[in-house]
């Protein structure tokens, strides 16, 4: 694709579609969460909802396996066979009971790391994808750093306390927005029951009492050791706004995720900034079968905003003023930017809505003719 290098940047005015009741304005009350850091976001964006302490470098414990899986999902295949090593068994903590020279698929390993916690499963999954701890660890690390999560650093796949071995609130929200992303992972973390394809210990309950507690709850992940503390990732989706909430070495785990959603849903109401497939406008094509390309929005955008924050959401556009053929329908053309009280909260994309060909000599020769003797 070729970019005229003159670019256009506008605002634009967006028929904002409520998807709720008017609510009246008022001072939000602040929860009081207990531990030592903590996070609210909102899921689309990104955007902080709240947070205390949340770029504190903390142990994770078990909340790490989310990146394990992660990891999994994007460099495996679930349906491949793992064939279990003598140093993927045994491994101290909780437990999917793997036995040396066993062989399991990739799926039940990671529905065994998700649901059950399996510090063996997280093993397996390491020396599969990158035949060591080490090496697993160092995919971890870039995929970290690929993500934002720049107050991260993983030495193993599933938590156990190494001194190097840390992450924060904020960090850990961003690498489950991310997994959350990933549609076999979202499936999984809200699983509340899987059986392995095995003949012992093959019922894997979810201990994440999120689902079970919390209407609209997702998952995602709890751990705890002794130096860690208490650690829960929790997400909940509820009007098309999901919500994750992290807590870490906090003694009221769930109850204070819990709090922050509460907060989160009661306050922040979804509002349409644009459709999927949403006309934007028709830029000029060079050498085009068409003269003019129709752009298009590639996704929604719903965010959650207080009454007050309504008035404050601006768009721009940022599209070439004209595109060079061919173009297939779905290219990236451009960005639409969203800015809450002037600080950029979102970047979407702009694509073209249909196929336009070159055009061919035939064409051109048409064109001479018709300009000719017009």
């Amino acid at each position: 694709m070729h970019f005229n290098r003159k670019f256009t940047s506008f605002l634009v005015s967006l028929l904002i579609i409520f998807s709720c009741s008017t609510i009246h304005a008022e001072k939000l009350s602040m929860p009081q969460i207990n531990g030592s850091s903590s996070v609210l976001i909102e899921a689309q964006s990104g955007r902080i909802l709240y947070s205390n302490n949340p770029n504190k470098k903390l142990p994770i414990a078990s909340t790490t396996k989310i990146m394990t899986a992660l990891i999994a999902l994007e460099h495996g295949r679930l349906d491949e066979k793992v064939k279990i090593k003598g140093n993927s068994v045994g491994i101290e903590g909780s437990s999917i009971y793997l036995f040396n020279g066993e062989e399991i698929s990739l799926r039940d390993l990671v529905y065994g790391l998700m649901l059950r916690s399996g510090n063996d499963a997280a093993v397996a999954i390491a020396n599969h994808i990158s035949g060591s701890v080490e090496e697993f660890a160092k995919l971890m690390n870039e995929k970290a750093l690929e993500i934002g999560a720049k107050n991260t650093n993983f030495t193993n796949p599933h938590g156990l306390h190494d001194d190097n071995h840390y992450s924060t609130a904020y960090d850990l929200a961003i690498i489950t927005r991310e997994a959350m992303k990933n549609e076999e992972f979202k499936k999984i973390s809200k699983s509340k029951l899987y059986v392995a394809d095995r003949e012992i210990n093959k019922y894997f309950y979810n201990k994440n009492k999120t689902l079970n507690q919390y209407d609209g709850g997702d998952g995602v992940k709890i751990g705890y050791t002794k130096k860690a503390g208490r650690c829960l990732v929790s997400s909940a989706t509820r009007e098309y706004v999901q919500l994750i909430a992290v807590v870490l070495n906090n003694y009221t785990w769930f109850n204070d995720c819990y709090k922050l959603f509460d907060y989160g849903f009661e306050n922040y109401k979804p509002m349409v900034i644009y459709d999927k497939n949403q006309f934007i406008k028709n830029i000029n094509v060079m050498n085009g079968k068409k003269d003019l390309l129709p752009i298009i929005t590639k996704d929604e955008l719903i965010l959650p905003l207080t009454e007050d924050e309504k008035k404050e959401i601006k768009t721009t556009i940022k599209l070439p003023d004209e595109f060079r053929a061919p173009v297939n329908k779905g290219d990236s053309i451009g960005n639409v930017k969203v800015f809450l009280k002037g600080q950029l909260i979102f970047t979407g994309e702009l694509i073209a809505r249909e196929n336009i060909k070159e055009k061919g000599i035939i064409d051109k020769a048409l064109d001479f003719f018709q300009k000719k003797f017009k």
